[in-house]
């Protein structure tokens, strides 16, 4: 009897792989760029104590993150307008280059004006690409490979995070602040230009139906209003310490922009905290303020209250993105109900700020701040990849854009008020050490409440 080779249809089905042959050239192409773009995010942080001394600029420190991250928003919601009608690519690439002239910009910057001016123009580029990045991440991956592939995002940022605030400041203190801005342009630009034929061929836009936040001037115009109320807020915060009516008045008058352009960017019901969706998005929210109001201000207490240069000030910057990292991967590797790993997530970030106040007392040592922000980045690794593929897979295919543009809506104002708000404490309180180390604690109260509050809401993400 003569014996026949199995068939190809009798071997075992091979699921499909984030480095596989389908998704070799994508999943390169975004680690890749989530690498370098990474190395300023960390570098930044570390060098800004010295940016405002250099500047004269230390009543502007909150506001120089707060300029990035407004902007940001404004560009997220063009961008993910555009994702969704045209395509990702345009996006991307446009994103990336206007991140590098504001690199370029803030290098050259020479006063602390035009330094929040090159801010604003890194900010309109991260935030156009990394919409871009979330709507690549949808169109190019299956539902079931997408918290992989939102883990490997999130492990790109180990190699930088490890060396990319002693970097900055071994390249701070050799020649200055500015060449940290400078040299990571030449990172960045062979990396576009290694990805435009992989986006050339995977970007191609989908015919897909408008959906019902599509319309490009009203949209435009409401992220331009949200965009513009939270920089007036911001300012007007700022301002209350020196002219409490005028501060007052740009206060009132910001917010009441920032929510007319709310109510039309966000998904029907957001500001009500109706069940899903809407949950969903704002939930990054209150993960980022919590997390970034308190990990902006570290390397400035370290350094003027505990006396930290700024290699071990960057340390604890380090440990929170370890820790991220490893909270992304334990995400991808565990079912449940998303609600609950959010819960776990705030509650993670809500203790690491609380522990992260003990490094400015008296008679307790500012490494303290190692441990409690590596507790609270694995918050936000498990916290932020949550949102990011519960929100996909809420969304229909024709607001997956918007929906992103949402979330990173949520991302950049909750950080920017936060931040914004740490720097108007700071300003109120003082500039001195004991000041400053009285601003912190009470930054790390205040964004202890908003982690808590999250991890009350989550629940209505059902």
């Amino acid at each position: 009897m003569q014996v026949t080779a199995p068939k190809a249809l009798d071997a075992p089905h091979q699921p499909p792989r984030l480095f596989g042959a389908d998704y070799r050239v994508a999943t390169f192409g975004i680690l890749l760029v989530v690498t370098l773009v990474a190395f300023e995010g960390m570098s930044v942080g570390v060098v800004m104590p010295d940016v405002a001394r250099d500047l004269d600029a230390l009543d502007l420190y909150g506001l120089s993150f707060s300029a990035f991250l407004v902007s940001s928003l404004f560009a997220n919601v063009v961008a993910g307008l555009f994702a969704d009608r045209r395509g990702f690519a345009a996006p991307f690439v446009v994103g990336l280059a206007l991140f590098v002239t504001g690199m370029a910009l803030a290098g050259a910057a020479n006063t602390s004006v035009l330094f929040l001016a090159a801010r604003a123009v890194q900010g309109l580029g991260a935030g156009a690409s990394f919409v871009a990045l979330l709507v690549m991440i949808a169109r190019v991956y299956p539902v079931d490979m997408r918290p992989k592939a939102f883990a490997a995002v999130s492990a790109a940022w180990v190699v930088p995070s490890m060396v990319g605030p002693a970097i900055a400041g071994s390249v701070a203190g050799q020649w200055g602040w500015r060449y940290v801005f400078y040299g990571i342009i030449p990172l960045v630009v062979p990396a576009l230009l290694m990805l435009l034929p992989s986006l050339k061929r995977s970007a191609a836009a989908e015919e897909l139906p408008d959906g019902p936040r599509s319309r490009p001037l009203a949209m435009t115009l409401a992220a331009a209003a949200a965009a513009c109320g939270a920089g007036v807020l911001l300012h007007g915060v700022d301002r209350l310490h020196q002219a409490p009516v005028a501060g007052a008045v740009e206060t009132v008058v910001g917010l009441a922009f920032l929510l007319y352009g709310l109510y039309r960017l966000l998904p029907s019901g957001a500001l009500r905290f109706a069940r899903g969706l809407p949950t969903t998005v704002l939930m990054r929210g209150f993960l980022s303020a919590a997390f970034f109001g308190v990990n902006s201000f570290i390397p400035l207490a370290l350094q003027e209250v505990k006396g930290f240069g700024v290699r071990e000030a960057g340390i604890a910057l380090t440990t929170g993105a370890l820790g991220w990292s490893a909270g992304s991967y334990l995400q991808s590797r565990q079912a449940g109900e998303p609600h609950l790993r959010i819960r776990f997530a705030t509650s993670c970030v809500t203790v690491g700020v609380l522990l992260a106040l003990l490094a400015v007392l008296p008679g307790v040592t500012g490494w303290v701040a190692v441990p409690a922000w590596i507790v609270a980045g694995l918050g936000m690794g498990v916290g932020m990849a949550t949102v990011s593929v519960t929100t996909l897979k809420q969304s229909p295919e024709n607001e997956q854009g918007a929906n992103s543009a949402a979330l990173n809506v949520t991302d950049m104002l909750g950080s920017a008020l936060a931040i914004g708000a740490g720097g108007a404490l700071v300003n109120l309180i003082g500039h001195a050490p004991d000041q400053i180390a009285t601003g912190f604690v009470v930054i790390c109260l205040l964004m202890a409440v908003v982690g808590g509050s999250g991890a009350v809401l989550a629940g209505r993400m059902r």
